[in-house]
């Protein structure tokens, strides 16, 4: 089974789903991506859902889920996109990475809706050229 890479932060609405499906699309199938949070919002924003459609990723089957239903699976790799996930964060069994990337929270962005989904644009493009980045970086050692 390929490794599993856990993508965290604190309302698990926005900046870890952006992540999640940037990864995913990257992947090509070589690990598992989930997203989680210390404490999930409950749904995933409808902006992030926008931006994401945008660039072609479809995260409307996403879902807002707490880092605790990962405890007991084999988490290779734990990325945090927040500080306060990066505090929170227990180890997980299996983990042998851990990285702490923090963007802005595009869900706290104010303005028009508008204004807001440019937040939502340029933080989603931030994540994107790292996490594409991160992809390309791993698969390219998996080759050996």
């Amino acid at each position: 089974m390929p490794p599993l890479i856990l993508i965290l932060c604190t309302g698990n609405s926005c900046r870890s789903h952006l992540a999640e499906g940037i990864l995913r699309a990257a992947a090509k199938d070589q690990f598992r991506v989930a997203s989680a949070g210390s404490k999930p919002a409950g749904y995933v924003h409808p902006l992030a859902l926008k931006a994401m459609a945008e660039i072609g990723i479809d995260l409307s089957a996403h879902t807002s889920k707490h880092m605790n239903e990962f405890l007991n699976q084999p988490v290779e790799t734990v990325i945090t996109v927040c500080g306060n996930a990066d505090q929170a964060c227990p180890v997980f069994p299996g983990q042998v990475n851990r990285h702490h990337w923090p963007f802005e929270d595009p869900a706290h962005a104010p303005g028009t809706d508008d204004e807001k989904l440019a937040v939502f644009r340029r933080v989603r493009d931030e994540i994107r050229r790292v996490f594409e980045a991160y992809a390309a970086g791993r698969l390219d050692a998996a080759k050996g």
